[in-house]
């Protein structure tokens, strides 16, 4: 008797512990849907406020958890493909067929109209700067010359495209150099990503295997410092959350950044956001991704 009363003790206990556990995992599951609704709503909001079409992809490296909007949909890239050109000459530094100190040399008929620090390196109508400066010039101002001059180490947009296809993205893609691939032509396929592909391009490049450690904590660093995001995500996320990211903009509405930040000092959030379409001036569209930034921010403050 004593032995059949605990048997039932033991399938009470156990049957209890299923229970809650059910409880517990349903309750988690409510949860993250409803974080996913209720994203996706504010971020809709935002489009039927100021027109266009917004792209949001954002993955918690703590727990694995992913919100998107339209992250399957096709967005010009712009400036942000400088953070894939980076991580490209970056490679070849790692199998050493590049050096970040070798010495690159152009002239002014290199320039292009944006050009804050290739220009000021000019003398008497030619410059000299390492392959590092030309990283830092690319991503903490998104020197369009200094990109172009990076092309070269990379084997133009086709060899950026390979390495981005030897990592599994097979969905970005770079046709064109800059100026021109800022177009954003509505249906035109060229420089495009879309905002999960880029999102999974920021984690293996940022936190896998495809860098080295000192390449991924040097890339990191340089986002750290960008000078051209203020008033964008950075705008709309804590002061005391280290922000990383690279920006880009072009023409038919086109306003984009990528970003990598933590809210405590362990894991970071990766985000991709793509804005194109707006007829808003260039300060209000500023202010859409100022508002998908502060959501993010309230998705994954720390509790």
């Amino acid at each position: 008797m004593k032995a059949l009363k605990t048997v039932k003790g033991t399938i009470a206990s156990s049957f209890f512990t299923l229970s809650l556990w059910l409880f517990i995992t349903t309750a988690h599951a409510d949860s993250l849907k409803s974080a996913q609704v209720n994203f996706k709503q504010q971020i809709s909001e935002l489009e039927s406020t100021f027109g266009g079409r917004l792209g949001v992809a954002v993955w918690d490296a703590s727990s694995g958890f992913q919100l998107q909007y339209r992250g399957n949909e096709r967005f010009a890239m712009c400036s942000t493909f400088k953070f894939l050109l980076a991580a490209s000459v970056l490679a070849k530094v790692d199998a050493k067929e590049e050096s970040l100190n070798r010495v690159v040399t152009y002239s002014t008929s290199d320039l292009l109209d944006y050009a804050p620090i290739t220009r000021k390196n000019l003398r008497n109508g030619e410059g000299e700067m390492t392959i590092s400066q030309l990283l830092a010039a690319a991503l903490q101002y998104s020197d369009n010359t200094a990109a172009n001059l990076l092309f070269e180490p990379v084997r133009g947009p086709q060899g950026l495209t390979t390495f981005m296809r030897s990592f599994g993205d097979k969905e970005t893609r770079v046709d064109r150099i800059e100026p021109h691939l800022n177009t954003n032509i509505p249906g035109d396929e060229r420089d495009t990503t879309t905002p999960n592909a880029m999102l999974k391009s920021m984690k293996k490049i940022l936190l896998g295997h495809v860098l080295s450690e000192a390449s991924k904590n040097q890339l990191t660093q340089w986002m750290l410092n960008n000078t051209t995001g203020a008033n964008k995500l950075r705008a709309g996320i804590p002061t005391y959350w280290p922000v990383g990211d690279k920006t880009g903009s072009g023409n038919n509405g086109a306003m984009n950044d990528i970003a990598i930040m933590w809210p405590d000092a362990d894991d970071p959030i990766l985000v991709a956001v793509y804005y194109t379409g707006s007829k808003e001036p260039f300060e209000t569209k500023n202010h859409v991704l100022e508002q998908v930034g502060r959501i993010i921010s309230q998705q994954f403050s720390p509790h």
